[in-house]
């Protein structure tokens, strides 16, 4: 505190010091122009000018009167003998330099008063007789006037020399209370340095220990990650070690499927593959015991979306995505239900360029996305293709430096490898050259009873509970995200592994994924325990809706198979879901909170006769019969009320009969070849089993009843044969042998 009121008293008093000074140095600087100003003048004067002056034995008035005030001023005699005298010393001019202006005495400025006051003392006046005795007349005034004005000035310079004086005591001991301060501030500094270093050598430490702690809290982390991720590596090393031992005979296989079973519907799909896999069995490949194509060349994630993109969920469906997607060649795809088309515009959604061969810019379009790698949905083909395609098709790219060319027409086209073009036809059965098959990959994604019962199913609960089929989709979208972040993370954190440089512990990335990955496991777990748990619910719910989807689908199947008896006869799925919406709309007559079993009872009644009243409105009169006929068979077979294989055979006879297994015919003479394997078949039916027996046992009675001119009224030979097996008697069996 003392230090700081001596510092503020110091320096007030270099204030008060400093005003003073100014105060004395503004009154000395109104006299030092003019002292300049004569100094300027002496400059001038040399040994030759102070000569001129010496030369008068007798100087005139003016110069004479200069010299005796120079004379007063340095305290000598004012005649011009002394005068002479003085100004013939060397240092003459030095000494005029360097007057003591600042000591002039009183008694010699009340002298140099006289003289500076006088009219005739004028530097111009003297200067117009000499000009060296001009300039020492303007020195001469010029200490008077300086020293004048010191005189006034003298009392604020003492004033300011005690001033400095006690400044320069009070500085002293300033100084030495600064000195004895910077002494204690030093040491005070390096105490202050030393607990720095104390603290930050403490903060160092806790530092390190908050690093250990962080980096085994991180190494806990990631032993407990890991471990999750090893058990699930576990499983999918020893799952891809099985699958890569077995990859050379599946992938022979599934090659095969891939480039020749796109046009086979699944029954042939089957057959193939089962005589590829004897086959490579054969030859002692390593194969999977139930391979499927689907299975081998898609991955569950990618199978879910497709599904929701709108891919029925059937094998057959399965197969034909993975062919779309899998295939070297473009897919041509025979679509008559519009599902493939549909499947494509939702799965490339707002990129895709929608053309057929009728669009004025279908090249442009083509063009464009072979350029920019855009997808490209040629719709409604024929059986034959725009030849300016012909390049498109067969991929006939050029290379040209580091550029791949196509040559479309007379443009040359820099061809982006992200380019896929989509071709679909509604022709139900159409027949290719072997040029378009060969070019593009032919998919037959006609589609299938399990597939459109599966998608009629999910009409009618949308219909009747929309709650429940938006829980439906909730939760397969819901699992399918989880499954789809499991398999992302996985990729990350194997990424993360792979680049990982140094200590494991340090990549703060991976152990947050790491850990993420952990709590995603357990949470797509647990959403699937409960998604599972929840599916069978509304799975147990939706099944009370599904005979309405069976009816439904056979109905559609029937009408699918009138193409058969006449190829004018084609029906359009989307207008028949249209028909299934308004026969459901039109048959609810009871409260909405009747049984599912009720419902669809109401529901099956209703489309049924829509479906036939719908039908018979564009069918020929004679086809009408054949239709009703098939649609109640139909229904009465999936109902198990007419067995499938009588069924079979009212419909096909024994046209599948081996003969060279076949018992021999005992009637040639009147019963055929044809008739005798319709005999032959029906006798592998249960409810007609020994009837071929019979034959041979009953030629004649069989050979009556042949020849009788009303065999419908005639009792059939033998008791065994004569009743009826569930609503088909031996007259059915062997009308055909008439």
């Amino acid at each position: 505190m003392a230090l700081v009121q001596m510092v503020k008293f110091t320096g007030k008093e270099e204030i008060e010091c400093k005003a003073i000074a100014d105060d004395a140095e503004a009154e000395l600087n109104v006299a030092l122009p003019a002292l300049q100003k004569a100094m300027a003048e002496v400059e001038k004067l040399d040994k030759s000018a102070i000569s001129e002056i010496k030369a008068y034995k007798s100087p005139p008035k003016q110069v004479e009167t200069v010299l005796a005030a120079v004379m007063i001023l340095f305290g000598n005699k004012t005649d011009w003998t002394t005068a002479k005298k003085v100004l013939g010393e060397a240092n003459f001019l030095q000494s005029i330099k360097g007057y003591d202006k600042d000591n002039v005495s009183a008694t010699i400025m009340k002298k140099i008063k006289g003289y500076v006051s006088h009219a005739d003392f004028k530097p111009e006046a003297v200067g117009a007789v000499s000009k060296a005795a001009g300039a020492l007349c303007t020195w001469v005034h010029a200490i008077y006037i300086y020293a004048s004005v010191a005189k006034e000035v003298a009392p604020k310079r003492a004033r300011l020399k005690g001033a400095q004086e006690s400044l320069a005591v009070k500085q002293a001991s300033l100084q030495k209370a600064q000195e004895e301060l910077a002494e204690v501030t030093a040491k005070v500094n390096r105490l202050k340095q030393k607990y720095d270093d104390s603290v930050g050598e403490k903060n160092r430490l806790r530092a390190e220990a908050d690093q250990m702690e962080l980096l085994l809290d991180r190494a806990d982390k990631l032993v407990k990650g890991l471990a999750g991720e090893n058990e699930r590596w576990r499983a999918s090393i020893g799952q891809l070690q099985n699958e890569i031992g077995r990859s050379l005979g599946d992938a022979l296989v599934a090659a095969a499927f891939l480039s020749y079973a796109g046009p086979f519907d699944t029954q042939y799909r089957s057959n193939l593959v089962g005589g590829w896999l004897s086959a490579v069995r054969e030859q002692q490949l390593p194969s999977t015991e139930n391979f499927t194509f689907a299975s081998f060349c898609a991955l569950p994630t990618d199978v879910r979306q497709w599904n929701i993109q709108g891919l029925p969920a059937d094998n057959f469906s399965t197969e034909n995505g993975a062919i779309s997607v899998r295939c070297s060649r473009w897919p041509l795809m025979i679509d008559p239900q519009n599902q493939a088309n549909k499947w494509v515009r939702k799965m490339e959604e707002s990129q895709l360029h929608i053309v057929d061969l009728k669009s004025k810019d279908m090249l442009r379009k083509i063009e464009n996305g072979i350029v920019y790698g855009l997808p490209v949905l040629l719709q409604d083909v024929l059986e034959e293709l725009d030849p300016a395609l012909e390049p498109v098709l067969a991929k006939a790219l050029i290379k040209v430096g580091n550029r791949e060319v196509l040559r479309l027409g007379d443009k040359e086209l820099d061809y982006n490898k992200d380019f896929k073009l989509y071709i679909t036809t509604k022709l139900a059965n159409p027949h290719y050259t072997p040029e378009v098959s060969t070019k593009t990959t032919i998919i037959n994604f006609a589609v299938k009873q399990q597939g459109l019962e599966a998608q009629l199913l999910g009409i009618v609960v949308q219909k009747e509970q929309p709650t429940l089929e938006r829980q439906k989709a909730d939760l397969t979208l819901r699992v399918a995200a989880g499954k789809q972040k499991l398999v992302d993370l996985e990729d990350e954190i194997l990424r993360l592994l792979s680049e990982a440089e140094g200590s494991l512990l340090e990549n703060e990335t991976l152990v947050d994924t790491l850990q993420q990955s952990k709590l995603t496991s357990d949470e797509v777990t647990r959403q699937l325990n409960e998604a599972e748990e929840t599916e069978i619910k509304i799975d147990a719910k939706r099944e009370e809706f599904r005979p309405a989807a069976i009816r439904s689908s056979i109905a559609y199947f029937v009408l699918d198979d009138m193409g058969r008896v006449d190829p004018m006869y084609q029906f359009s799925l989307d207008a028949y879901v249209d028909l299934f919406n308004q026969s459901m709309d039109k048959s609810r007559t009871s409260p909405k909170n009747i049984t599912g079993t009720e419902r669809c009872r109401q529901i099956n009644v209703a489309h049924t006769l829509s479906v036939y009243q719908y039908t018979c409105r564009g069918l020929f009169e004679r086809d009408k019969l054949l239709f009703a006929l098939q649609l109640c068979l139909r229904i009465m077979t999936s109902e198990n009320k007419v067995p499938k294989q009588e069924f079979d055979f009212l419909c096909y006879g024994g046209a599948g009969i081996e003969r060279a297994d076949q018992r021999p015919n005992p009637c040639p003479e009147w019963i055929d070849a044809g008739a005798w394997d319709n005999i032959t078949a029906l006798d592998s039916i249960p409810a007609c089993m020994g009837i071929a027996s019979a034959f041979e046992q009953g030629q004649r009675d069989w050979r009556a009843w042949f020849t009788s001119s009303e065999p419908e009224e005639t009792p059939l030979p033998g008791k065994s044969t004569s009743k009826r097996h569930n609503g088909i008697d031996t007259n059915q069996a062997t009308g055909k042998t008439r």
